[in-house]
């Protein structure tokens, strides 16, 4: 079971994260302040497998909490959730060594879904790390309900059947909805490596995917020239 170290000191809002979290099949360690999160990260007892780092916190804040934790250890996935929304804010947890910035407030299923996406990353790039579930939750992508876990993607009108690779895929894309997924970043994340043949294989199955989300012209995976791909949201 993945253990996940949760930070956040708002009492409502930290209940019911951890609820979801629970529910999804996590063990969650949830502390109310950076330097108490900071001490149960250096227990010898104590290991995680993701950080939730609020930003705004007493004693040591979020982002001097990363930087401790990205010392210390190169590898664990860091999530910030922030009620700062400014671009500055985001640029600065990212550069710190976070792997994503969510502001508040969040939709759970896309915590859910992005807790899946660096997991199953973070296993890919550390064969001994602990394996990621399967997020339980069916996602809105426009008209259709998205299955990851049981890789379908249903309208009303009709269903399809994913592989597994466009699955993957999909969730990736949309996990950054609406911004640019650069080529690179997305094979080396899914494949492990962008090479040449790999590449090919990228193309085919978003090939596929733009037929399957073709009846609903408000869901369009675009090429950016020369960059990547972007899946967006709305008309």
């Amino acid at each position: 079971m993945p253990t996940i170290l949760y930070v956040e000191d708002d009492i409502n809002l930290s209940f019911v994260t951890r609820d979801n979290l629970s529910a999804a099949g996590f063990a969650v360690v949830h502390c109310t302040s950076g330097a108490e999160a900071w001490a149960l990260f250096q227990a010898d007892s104590q290991e995680f497998d993701l950080c939730l780092l609020d930003v705004m916190l007493p004693e040591t804040d979020g982002f001097t909490l990363a930087r401790q934790i990205r010392a210390a250890n190169a590898d664990v996935p860091i999530l910030f959730l922030s009620a700062r929304a400014d671009h500055t804010d985001r640029l600065t947890g990212l550069r710190l060594g976070g792997d994503d910035y969510l502001t508040k407030p969040y939709r759970m299923d896309e915590l859910l879904l992005k807790i899946e996406v660096f997991l199953k990353r973070s296993k890919t790039n550390r064969p001994d790390a602990k394996p990621a579930l399967s997020a339980p939750t069916r996602l809105m992508v426009g008209q259709y309900q998205f299955d990851p876990a049981n890789l379908s993607l249903r309208s009303a009108s009709q269903q399809h059947a994913l592989t597994q690779r466009e699955a993957d895929v999909l969730a990736y894309l949309l996990t950054r909805a609406n911004t640019v997924v650069r080529r690179d970043e997305l094979l080396r994340s899914l494949w492990g490596d962008d090479d040449y043949f790999m590449g090919r294989s990228l193309d085919v199955f978003i090939s596929r995917l733009r037929k399957r989300l073709a009846d609903d012209p408000t869901v369009r995976i675009e090429s950016v020239h020369g960059v990547g791909f972007r899946l967006q949201l709305g008309s």
